[in-house]
């Protein structure tokens, strides 16, 4: 299968590492101090890439990949030590929002989430009351910046807290039908509520945008990840309601999976709600123009999840309880990619291109000029597929030795050594006498692929006790953080060796 051609063909690399998973004394990783000694670490390690999971605001089980917004920020993430500088806490308020843990490697997110949001109020209170002009005037052109979504996800966010209620089909008043009267009504009565969330957007939106310049100063590019579907408790639904297929009081009426294949044989059933393209194309792929336009504002590069749900996607009617009775449906193909070029400009997407992948979805990924994936965990099943073997890589893609959704790449081997078949074909690649994890990582810096990107967890060589999500696992996934003592200048000094050695350092 060929593969797109990327814009920068220099060979480079980068590291996988989502903000939740820094250290700090906050409990949950953020865009502070300890984000930018993130990317110190990356220029010590000749790094010039830093990859990180989706940014928005979790709406179930604190997955990255079901956010109530598409274009909000998560505030967990807003650092405390930031807010210092600013002059809007002080420093007995940040200590206070210190969280002490007996297990730092994983986030508490209820715990964070509690103490992150009276700093937020303390910091709320002081802005209203004596902020110096400079903020204000920020918050101002901010709110004008962003204001084709941050008007409504505020609303939409100040009505749920306030009625502590996700699934906006159940709100009160005429709010399900997002009617004018009754929106006017709720404004009046949550202007404090609304103006506070669209405050806490500001301060996210602050906070990342110094920090990409930070790292983009010293040479150091963001990558980010957009999953294709949103939740169907979400801003972005209940405000466009008209371009999702929902039923008459507004409950998905077709939802999003995968089919049955050999990891399950009832298939996955996502339950995000489907897109009514035609509706979509009517309106010009408005919303998703929207979107992009967000998007190429924070990140220099794009994963864009579940590539292959736009040539054609897994249909499932939502009173299914599996996806076995779904069906394939096509989708929209280029045009919203292309809708989005013709006003933002050429789009530096790479295409998520992995699992039941056809001929067709290689075919709209190379019109659109994206690169692929190659994931080096997925190329040891046997011995006639090499498609994910370094060996294989063509220089026009992405390789990884694992995703998020995969064992770190040690817990991996280990996982599968007593397979002698396994073991012959990986053999190959295991033949210095560098530890396991950092030859595994040589193999796809030696590669081909014009940009390598590796998780962090593989740089300490860690086991899948450090693993961020198993798909299929309700509870439990997305807390793993490194402890502060792992960053160390041997483990930098080693990737940079590597990387150096690979033709990929700067």
């Amino acid at each position: 299968m060929p593969e797109s051609s990327m814009s920068n063909t220099t060979r480079r690399s980068g590291v996988l590492c989502h903000i939740t998973s820094l250290a700090t004394p906050h409990g949950v990783g953020d865009l502070g101090p300890a984000a930018r000694g993130f990317v110190d670490f990356l220029i010590q390690s000749g790094q010039t890439l830093w990859q990180v999971l989706p940014l928005g605001p979790p709406a179930h089980n604190y997955s990255p990949y079901s956010c109530y917004s598409a274009m909000a920020g998560n505030r967990v993430m807003i650092s405390p030590d930031d807010l210092l500088v600013d002059g809007l806490v002080t420093e007995d308020q940040v200590k206070a929002s210190a969280v002490q843990r007996a297990d730092i490697c994983f986030v508490d997110f209820q715990q964070s989430l509690g103490k992150k949001d009276v700093l937020l109020r303390q910091a709320f209170e002081v802005f209203t009351q004596t902020s110096p002009c400079e903020l204000v005037d920020e918050f101002e052109a901010f709110q004008l910046a962003q204001r084709d979504w941050l008007e409504d996800f505020a609303r939409y966010e100040a009505i749920m807290s306030h009625l502590v209620m996700l699934d906006w089909t159940q709100w009160p008043d005429g709010l399900p039908q997002h009617a004018p009267d009754a929106i006017a009504k709720w404004d009046d009565k949550l202007a404090e509520e609304i103006e506070y969330s669209r405050f806490v957007q500001f301060l996210f939106d602050r906070q990342w945008f110094k920090l990409k310049s930070y790292a983009n100063e010293r040479g150091v590019q963001l990558c980010g990840d957009m999953p294709i579907f949103v939740a169907h408790e979400s801003s972005d639904v209940w405000v466009n309601q008209d371009l999702f297929h929902l039923d008459e009081v507004g409950k998905p009426a077709l939802v999003a999976g995968v089919p049955p294949d050999y990891f399950s044989e009832t298939g996955q059933l996502w339950g995000n709600p489907l897109y009514n393209w035609e509706a979509i194309e009517a309106d010009e792929y408005r919303w998703w123009t929207q979107r992009f336009s967000r998007a190429v504002q924070q990140f220099d590069l794009l994963r864009v999840d579940h590539f292959r749900g736009f040539e054609a996607y897994w249909e499932v009617p939502a009173s299914e309880e599996t996806a076995i009775n779904g069906k394939w449906v096509k989708g929209p193909g280029e045009k919203p990619f292309r809708a989005a070029e013709a006003k933002l400009g050429p789009l530096p997407f790479i295409a998520e291109d992995l699992g039941m992948i056809t001929e067709e979805v290689y075919e709209l990924r190379d019109a659109l000029g994206y690169p692929g994936m190659r994931v080096l965990q997925f190329g040891f099943d046997n011995e006639e597929d090499v498609f994910h073997r370094p060996i294989d890589y063509p220089e026009n893609c992405v390789a990884y030795t694992g995703t998020h959704d995969n064992d770190t790449v040690m817990g991996w081997y280990l996982r599968r050594k007593s397979d002698e078949t396994f073991m012959e074909l990986l053999a190959p690649y295991l033949e210095s006498d560098l530890p396991v994890n950092w030859q595994l990582i040589d193999a796809v810096l030696q590669s081909k692929a014009s940009l390598t990107i590796m998780p962090i967890q593989d740089l300490f060589g860690q086991g899948n006790e450090a693993r961020m999500n198993v798909p299929g696992k309700a509870f439990g996934n997305w807390a793993w953080r490194f402890a502060p003592e792992t960053l160390t200048p041997e483990v930098a000094m080693q990737m940079r060796k590597l990387t150096v050695a690979s033709s990929r350092a700067v």
